[in-house]
C-alpha cells in the first residue's frame, strides 16, 4: 500500500461524511439553496486564490525545474480551468461571477487557508502537499460518487460541475499530486510522515467544514443577527 493509499484509508470516515453532506447531496439532486451557493462561491474564489499562493511557496522550496514546472502548471489549472465549475454555479443562481469576487473569508475558510499556509511556511515540500491534497482528492471523489449515484445528463443543472470533477481534469490533478507525495514520502522520516498525516487529516476535516460553512452561510460572530 502506498503512502497516499494509507492516508485515504485512514480518512475514509471523513470522505464518507463529505459524500453525505446535504450541500453535496444537493448538487447531485440538482437543488441547492441560492444563498448557500452564493456563500460557497464567494469563499471558494478567495480560497483558490490562496491555494495558488501556496503553490508559489512550494515553487520557492523546489530544488529542480521539474517541480517548478509542476506547481506552475497547477496554478494555470486553477486560473484557466477551475473557473468553469464556478460559472456553472453562478448560472444556476443567476448572479454574475464578478459580483461574488473579493469578499472576506468566513471563519472556516479563513482557518483552512491559514492551516495550509502554516504547513507551507514551516514544513517540508511533502508536508505542503499533504495539506493541499485533500482539496482536489475529495472533489474528484465527490464528482465520481455523484456521477455513479445520479447518472446526470446534460439537462442536469450541475452537469458541468459534476463531470468536471468526476470525469476530467480533477482526476489528473489528484493522481499527479499523489504520485509526487508518494515519491517524497519514500525518503521522509517517521516524524515527517506523521506531520504529513496530521496535515492531511486536518485538511480533510476542513473540507467537510467548508461544505457546512457554505450550507449554513456561516459568518463571523459580530455579523450574526441577534435573535430577540
Amino acid at each position: 500500500m502506498s503512502f497516499t493509499e494509507q492516508l485515504r484509508k485512514e480518512n475514509d470516515d471523513i470522505f464518507q461524511l463529505i459524500f453525505e453532506h446535504p450541500f453535496v447531496e444537493g448538487i447531485g439532486k440538482g437543488s441547492v439553496p441560492n444563498e448557500a451557493m452564493e456563500h460557497y462561491i464567494k469563499a471558494d474564489f478567495e480560497y483558490l486564490n490562496a491555494f495558488m499562493k501556496i503553490y508559489g511557496i512550494a515553487i520557492s522550496k523546489s530544488s529542480n525545474r521539474d517541480d517548478i514546472h509542476y506547481f506552475f502548471n497547477k496554478m494555470k489549472f486553477i486560473l484557466d480551468d477551475e473557473i468553469h465549475p464556478h460559472h456553472n454555479f453562478c448560472a444556476y443562481i443567476g448572479v454574475p461571477y464578478e459580483a461574488l469576487q473579493g469578499h472576506p473569508l468566513p471563519p472556516t475558510a479563513d482557518h483552512y487557508v491559514k492551516h495550509m499556509m502554516y504547513h507551507a511556511q514551516t514544513g517540508t515540500l511533502a508536508e505542503t502537499l499533504g495539506a493541499l491534497l485533500p482539496c482536489p482528492w475529495t472533489y474528484q471523489e465527490i464528482g465520481k460518487e455523484l456521477m455513479k449515484k445520479y447518472e446526470p445528463t446534460e439537462s442536469h443543472p450541475f452537469y458541468q460541475w459534476i463531470t468536471f470533477y468526476g470525469d476530467t481534469g480533477a482526476r489528473n490533478v489528484t493522481a499527479e499530486m499523489r504520485e509526487r507525495l508518494d515519491t517524497l514520502a519514500e525518503s521522509s522520516s517517521p516524524i515527517e510522515k506523521q506531520h504529513i498525516s496530521e496535515a492531511f487529516r486536518k485538511s480533510c476535516e476542513l473540507e467537510l467544514a467548508f461544505w457546512e460553512m457554505a450550507y449554513t452561510c456561516e459568518e463571523w460572530p459580530s455579523k450574526r443577527k441577534v435573535m430577540k
